[in-house]
């Protein structure tokens, strides 16, 4: 099996958690250095690895095919274009960049350079998010009237990550949360008809927006809902779909995070489910006007398929499920 040698820009919390962990246990991928400008930990996860003081020196070295980009929003653009530059492949966490013209541009450069870009959507791959599609898609629901996606937190002192707290380009809880909502609902939906966004500033001393709203629009009165806010001590269900034959409830409770971050590896034989008393509440009417109510009971999860599809996508042209034109959507969303 082909093994691609593989690149990660940073090893803070997503480089441990929701990177290296996947690049390791996938037998397609050999994760071959690292930049750590401070602590020099990596080596103790994964002998062997090589740890680079900069990221210049990373992209520099010839060895490395693929390169994962996990370093604040505002920066992915031109650490993209130097690495496309290079000649590597690069799968970039969201959002991909500020905007839809920068996204094109390196579109345009990919292609020259004949380099794939691969986005990091790995919230597709959540049990919570993966068991709602299944309904959605079911028709079990009937016709949809509205859809609810949030992605709530209480967390009213501003936080240490400047990159997020600062006003600067891809700062605050829009693109910070929003890109994970929308792409989940753009790929159950696709690209709506109109959208309206309302953003809040509500945390005291707050310079970035910590609060948002967007009403997606979509053909035969569908509305679809996306919220996210920092201020909220009870959080609701993170998703609610109602349609003219039944609603479905889902609290957010893929375990994966909380797993990976105990140093659980995504080939334990318990990573990925979800436990008891977290399963979504279905309700259905029939056409006598009876309800049942039924208890979903969510699929084991793993972020691994993600990784297994940019190795499709290297290897054998296969194409990647998370396309430029959902992100470009996404993207002129965010920026609107």
């Amino acid at each position: 099996m082909k093994e691609i040698v593989t690149g990660l820009m940073a090893y803070g919390m997503s480089g441990k958690v929701f990177h290296a962990p996947f690049v390791n246990a996938h037998p397609g991928f050999k994760l071959h250095a690292v930049t750590e400008r401070n602590k020099k930990i990596a080596a103790a996860d994964y002998p062997g690895v090589i740890s680079y003081d900069t990221i210049e020196d990373l992209i520099s070295d010839e060895a490395i095919e693929l390169i994962i980009i996990n370093t604040p929003n505002y920066t992915h653009y031109d650490y993209a274009a130097k690495s496309l530059r290079a000649g590597k492949h690069i799968l970039v966490e969201k959002p991909f960049t500020a905007t839809a013209a920068e996204a094109k541009e390196l579109f345009e450069l990919a292609d020259s350079v004949g380099k794939k870009i691969f986005f990091y959507q790995n919230r597709r791959w959540d049990s919570d998010f993966t068991t709602v599609r299944e309904v959605i898609q079911s028709g079990k629901l009937g016709k949809l009237s509205e859809v609810h996606f949030r992605y709530d937190r209480y967390r009213a002192a501003i936080g240490p990550k400047t990159f997020k707290e600062e006003p600067l380009a891809a700062s605050g809880l829009m693109y910070d949360l929003a890109p994970h909502l929308l792409d989940q609902a753009i790929s159950i939906f696709g690209k709506p008809d109109s959208f309206y966004k309302i953003l809040g500033k509500n945390r005291k001393d707050t310079k970035v927006d910590d609060y948002f709203s967007i009403h997606l629009s979509y053909p035969d009165s569908v509305n679809v809902f996306v919220h996210a806010n920092l201020l909220l001590v009870d959080p609701l269900p993170a998703f609610v779909v109602n349609g003219s034959s039944g609603s479905l409830q889902k609290k957010r409770t893929d375990i994966q995070e909380e797993q990976l971050l105990k140093h659980m590896k995504p080939d334990n034989p318990v990573y990925g489910i979800e436990p008891e008393g977290n399963e979504g509440k279905l309700t259905l009417i029939d056409e006598d006007g009876n309800k049942s109510v039924h208890l979903l009971p969510s699929e084991r999860s793993n972020y691994l398929p993600l990784f297994e599809a940019v190795y499709q996508s290297i290897v054998n042209d296969v194409q990647y499920p998370v396309s430029r034109d959902q992100v470009l959507t996404q993207l002129e969303i965010l920026e609107a």
